[in-house]
């Protein structure tokens, strides 16, 4: 699981970064950029719904390899096509994403998988194991975003070759992930128990907990990754090489904070970590708004990458903890599902706002948006502690 996620997180690094650049290349306005990502996260919400109502009856490594082999498809599609119908049809129904984080139909089940294979002690540490390498490896994905657009401005190849090098390679680690799935212990191979419902007497929390990430992922859907290299394009005009190596800064620091959260968490508790980590973060990404030049700007966001995402790994061992070993799988799936169907529709907006304006409204309304969520994060889950925190 640690080293599919450190694959799959390289190709989304390169993707991340290259996708806008792609796409303006293709001659496409901001609203037209926006609705091609919000069909990638409506894609990646489509399949994790399945996986969150009917999954947890089939074998995690069989639905593993059927996405796998998605992931292949949706890599060799992007790089063949160029109309904006089709690209919207294939974000739609693959696995391609736009995003920093994880959105995919994979994380759900990789996260019962880890779950079940360490003690509550241990839980907090291992997801941030896991999610140090998804930033990490991620973030050299980012940082080698710009590597095909180089070789290709020496040689006599187009930025459209460049584009879809990227894209083949996406489809390459699809190959990798098929792989190392097919290669699952056989305890990962056992069918689910036919009959019984996806959530038992944790629904109510669950979808509590649905409900408020929801709200954050909202907020984030307006400054995705994409989201924000379009608005940086736009508005300071630099290239995909200078911003993937901001994003490669910035992810570096945020795969790092992951173990900085585990030591944070067992001082203070699961539920506060989230929200006194994340509420700084907000609060620098609204000071991004208004720097003057582009080195404030991304010095703020870079030094926001420390903080950003420090909730992630205590966010999944949080949900993992207050619901049954039984009910991981689905827990996973049901607070993954909205948080993807919530941040698929703030792009179009959001590439509505950038072609009126260059001013950053769409990275203000995250901001805000976030805040409003840690707050009620802490109203209604202060009290509701892990195993680990009841002794």
């Amino acid at each position: 699981m640690i080293v599919t996620r450190g694959v799959r997180a390289f190709v989304d690094g390169l993707v991340y970064v290259v996708l806008p650049g792609f796409l303006l290349y293709l001659g496409f306005s901001g609203v037209q950029i926006g609705a091609v990502i919000t069909a990638s996260m409506l894609g990646s919400a489509g399949l994790t719904i399945l996986v969150g109502f009917s999954g947890h009856r089939a074998s995690p490594a069989r639905l593993l390899v059927l996405s796998s082999l998605m992931m292949i498809g949706t890599g060799i599609a992007f790089g063949l096509n160029t109309s904006l119908l089709a690209l919207i049809i294939i974000g739609a129904i693959g696995t391609m994403n736009p995003s920093a984080g994880d959105v995919s139909v994979f994380l759900p089940l990789e996260q019962s998988t880890l779950a079940a294979c360490v003690t509550d002690a241990d839980r907090t540490a291992m997801f941030a194991t896991y999610n140090l390498v998804g930033s990490l490896v991620g973030a050299f994905g980012a940082l080698f975003a710009g590597i095909p657009l180089w070789i290709a401005s020496r040689t006599s190849h187009t930025q459209l070759f460049a584009h879809r090098v990227t894209f083949a390679l996406y489809a390459l680690a699809g190959v990798v992930v098929l792989f190392l799935y097919a290669r699952m212990s056989p305890s990962s191979r056992l069918m689910g128990i036919k009959g019984e419902s996806a959530l038992g007497h944790s629904r109510k929390i669950v979808l509590k907990l649905a409900a408020l990430f929801s709200l954050d992922s909202f907020g984030g859907g307006f400054a995705t990754q994409a989201i924000f290299a379009l608005w940086v394009f736009r508005r300071f005009d630099i290239s995909s090489g200078m911003l993937g190596l901001i994003f490669f800064a910035t992810g570096m620091l945020s795969a790092f904070s992951s173990l900085l959260a585990v030591r944070i968490s067992n001082r203070i508790g699961l539920v506060r970590t989230m929200v006194y980590t994340h509420i700084p973060a907000s609060i620098l990404l609204i000071g991004v708004v208004f720097m003057p030049n582009v080195w404030l700007a991304m010095t703020l966001f870079i030094i926001r990458g420390l903080l950003s995402q420090m909730d992630v790994p205590v966010r999944t061992s949080y949900v993992m903890a207050v619901v049954t070993p039984r009910e991981r799988a689905a827990a996973a799936s049901v607070t993954n599902v909205p948080r993807s169907l919530a941040s698929a529709l703030p792009p179009i907006a959001a590439g509505w706002m950038l072609d009126q304006s260059n001013f950053a409204w769409p990275l203000l309304v995250c901001a805000t948006l976030k805040i409003i969520y840690d707050l009620l994060l802490l109203w209604q889950f202060r009290h509701i502690r892990p195993p680990e925190e009841s002794n």
